[in-house]
């Protein structure tokens, strides 16, 4: 999918809607449906909640990653206005703000008072504003993908080892 640079925020809100439409509702765009993806409740071998949280993250990431799919680099860098935030700075943001709460929910870490090495690979990604639109720009979309991916494996992880049915 390409997104079209466009000059004003109703068009870009309605290109939006558009393509939000169509990754939520993908048979309205003729795209093939997977139903398992498609049930948000318990899942086997986990306890309810955690099974149901589970369900709506695996839910959720085609949500999001659908819509980049195919976007380059100068896509991915585009800033709207001078106090946006770029394609690729938001789904930074997204890795960034499930390992931050990785830290404090699996790794019992007091909100803020992270490891300084977590600081800088994840801080502009989770404060966005201008310290986001210095740093986070110039990677291809796998480089944000694999990001995402790499959070997201460890949350499951940690589910799994914690809140298997035993």
């Amino acid at each position: 999918m390409k997104i079209a640079q466009v000059t004003n925020r109703r068009g870009f809100l309605a290109g939006m809607a558009a393509a939000s439409a169509a990754v939520m509702m993908p048979e309205v765009a003729g795209a093939a449906t997977d139903d398992r993806i498609s049930v948000l409740g318990p899942k086997p071998g986990y306890t309810p909640q955690v099974g149901t949280l589970v369900s709506m993250l695996t839910w959720m990431q085609p949500s999001v990653t659908g819509p980049v799919k195919g976007l380059t680099q100068a896509q991915l860098d585009y800033l709207f206005d001078a106090n946006a935030n770029s394609i690729g700075a938001l789904l930074l943001h997204l890795a960034a703000t499930e390992r931050f709460y990785q830290l404090h929910t699996f790794d019992a870490m007091k909100w803020g008072d992270f490891p300084k090495a977590e600081q800088e690979r994840w801080g502009a990604a989770m404060d966005l504003g201008d310290a986001g639109r210095k740093t986070i720009k110039g990677h291809d979309l796998k480089f944000y993908l694999d990001a995402m991916t790499e959070v997201r494996e460890r949350s499951l992880a940690e589910f799994k080892k914690r809140m298997m049915r035993g």
